[in-house]
């Protein structure tokens, strides 16, 4: 199957679960810009339960804007906070000395539109994976595509579908239970080597 998808800031589970079990994937980058999706923001799991980051983007809602020309606001040290966050979160977890050198540079270079530093994450996810990373961008906007799935809903927070996948051992568990669907870094770094069949073994409620 051919599965059409937003790039979004180190995916959630349900991402990985629909672009792992697809035959190619397209991602869409000729929509509208939206706030309050996963376009530039994920979540994980903190002391305090889930915990989202946000990437500070120049946006307005009176001037519309295609996602790809969405710029980074860059004047906030928003790269600095969100490593500190994870590393609060997951030095004790046991694959975090395992890849945060890999996901360091993302930490610290330059970064400028959303869509291109989504796919850097991309990229570096699944070489951590050891996964090929096919994928073509859609070349125009279209509303009921034809021939694809149609996942670009998941990118959606307000109007998210609730997904049931199998739990594993994080951090925070005996503080807060167990924690679904978060960002792709809660899963490798607490299941490491073992992340893709993880993966491969989800079902998926579109």
């Amino acid at each position: 199957m051919n599965l059409l998808i937003h790039p979004t800031y180190f995916p959630n589970i349900a991402h990985f679960v629909a672009m792992l079990q697809a035959d190619h994937i397209v991602f869409e980058v000729c929509d509208n810009y939206q706030k309050q999706t996963y376009r530039n923001r994920t979540s994980i799991y903190g002391a305090n339960g889930k915990l989202d980051l946000n990437v500070p983007v120049v946006y307005s809602q009176k001037n519309r804007q295609r996602s790809v020309d969405v710029q980074i606001f860059n004047t906030e040290n928003w790269q600095t906070q969100h490593l500190k966050s994870l590393e609060s979160a997951y030095r004790t977890s046991p694959f975090f000395e395992f890849y945060i050198d890999d996901l360091m540079p993302l930490f610290e270079m330059d970064t400028h539109t959303i869509v291109d530093f989504n796919f850097k994450c991309l990229e570096l996810i699944f070489d951590c994976l050891q996964l090929p990373f096919n994928y073509s961008k859609t070349e125009s906007f279209e509303l009921k595509p034809e021939g694809v799935i149609d996942a670009r809903g998941l990118a959606n927070c307000r109007k998210e579908v609730e997904q049931h996948f199998d739990s594993y051992a994080q951090v925070f568990h005996d503080k807060h239970g167990f924690l679904s669907n978060l960002s792709i870094l809660d899963l490798l770094f607490n299941e490491g080597p073992n992340t893709e069949l993880y993966l491969t073994s989800q079902k998926l409620n579109l």
